[in-house]
């Protein structure tokens, strides 16, 4: 043992505790701010249904017509991996992963429709489809075939249609308490948010139905909807969205880009209304950054173009949307909007091969800094955060197996978790 090394200081323990004292309140502001991602599945994508179109066998034959389409257009790894140009290493375990997922779980998270996709309705007929709505997912919770996330996309909070709004929420989880109790996978969309008030009204009205039926405070979260401009920024040029976030007081889960009705309210002409326009851009770089570290996460929006037609039309769409998809993962959009069977394929194929890609550089990295092991790349504990972000999702949307996980790094899925868990103030703790 070597000599102990003198430690002095200058000042008093006093210092420390008034500044302590004087930085409670902003310690306290960043815990009920941002108290970071909550560790969740998040879905690769949300499927919209309308209405009058959902039954109990919408699941599945959303992945049998994803299916037919794979038999009719790409029927093999090689064609398919021509099509989206799949390197060889990729083709078939892509490939397989997709098939597989469209038999097990072709949607991840679906949407029954009541505002755009549904349109006018006869007061009765809406009641009436929004209690089938609650039955048909109800069923699908209790026999095992609901996909993770189910729920609803009511009409939207401005007076034209805000009664009709309401009281469709109210009739669907009316039906939900009625059948056995709100599943664990009920998502809320709230569409069409322009101002911040209409927020904190819906939360209101949220609040009103647990007191009625005695649920846990917050049980109720939603999804805001991002399609008009004053939703990005506001007459006095502050971000309404961050005001968003704040007024659903806690409870909000997800900004959702709408990229049609955004284009529109910009002007953009239809030809070029897209996921990848300069102004989508902007819009999501802005919620992207007002949802940092608050626990809600952002999802793209959509391609109108459909896989449908002839092979070359269907395989020019399919690029399109691959294209689109990997564009989105890159900047961090893990979620997005899919319109019809024909895309799900697709939003698979280009989730798989994200994860895949990456996976073994991952892995190699993330081992590295549990082992303090050297290497070309010095990781910080926010990168170690990242990576196992990485991987969690790869596990959870089955673009990677545990077993593989694994194998190349020896860590568990509790380990993953236990790396992406930190938070701000936690980082250099981890690393110690």
């Amino acid at each position: 043992m070597g000599q102990q090394e003198k430690v002095a200081t200058s000042l008093a323990g006093a210092v420390s505790e008034e500044i302590s004292a004087s930085l409670a309140p902003v310690d306290a502001e960043l815990e009920r701010r941002y108290p970071g991602d909550p560790g969740t599945r998040q879905p690769v994508h949300t499927v919209y249904v309308p209405g009058d179109a959902f039954t109990a066998d919408t699941l599945r034959t959303w992945g049998d017509q994803a299916l037919a389409l794979l038999d009719a257009h790409a029927p093999d790894a090689a064609s398919l991996a021509a099509v989206l140009g799949l390197g060889d290493d990729l083709a078939e375990p892509v490939y397989s992963r997709v098939r597989a997922k469209l038999e097990r779980e072709p949607v991840e998270d679906l949407r029954v429709d009541f505002e755009d996709g549904y349109g006018p309705r006869p007061d009765a007929e809406e009641d009436a489809t929004a209690a089938r709505a609650a039955r048909l997912i109800a069923e699908a919770y209790r026999d095992g075939t609901a996909a993770p996330y189910m729920g609803i996309r009511m009409k939207c909070m401005e007076a034209a249609v805000r009664d009709r709004g309401i009281r469709t929420l109210d009739v669907f989880l009316t039906g939900l308490m009625e059948a056995g109790g709100l599943p664990d996978g009920l998502v809320l969309t709230l569409p069409k948010v322009t101002y911040a008030e209409q927020v904190s009204a819906f939360v209101r009205l949220l609040e009103a139905f647990e007191k009625v039926h005695g649920l846990d405070a917050g049980r109720l979260g939603f999804e805001i909807q991002i399609e008009t401009s004053q939703a990005i920024l506001a007459t006095d040029g502050t971000a309404t969205v961050a005001r968003m976030i704040q007024a659903a007081e806690g409870r909000a889960t997800g900004l959702h880009y709408g990229t049609f009705d955004y284009s529109a309210c910009l002007g953009v002409s239809a030809a070029h209304q897209a996921s990848d326009h300069p102004a989508a851009d902007h819009a999501k770089a802005v919620m992207q950054v007002a949802a940092a570290g608050t626990g809600v996460r952002v999802c793209d929006g959509s391609t109108n173009v459909l896989p449908v037609g002839p092979t070359e039309k269907v395989h020019d769409a399919w690029r399109l949307h691959y294209g689109l998809t990997r564009r989105a993962l890159s900047r961090a959009y893990y979620q997005g909007w899919d319109m019809h069977p024909g895309h799900i394929p697709t939003r698979y194929a280009a989730v798989f091969a994200f994860y895949r890609e990456g996976f073994a550089q991952a892995a190699a990295r993330l081992t590295r800094y549990a082992h303090r092991a050297g290497g070309d790349v010095m990781d910080e504990p926010a990168t170690a955060k990242a990576l196992s972000g990485y991987l969690l999702r790869g596990l959870d949307c089955g673009a990677l197996d545990i077993a593989e996980v694994a194998r190349l790094t020896g860590l568990t899925r509790a380990d993953l978790e236990s790396f992406a868990a930190p938070r701000r103030g936690d980082l250099t703790a981890s690393a110690q």
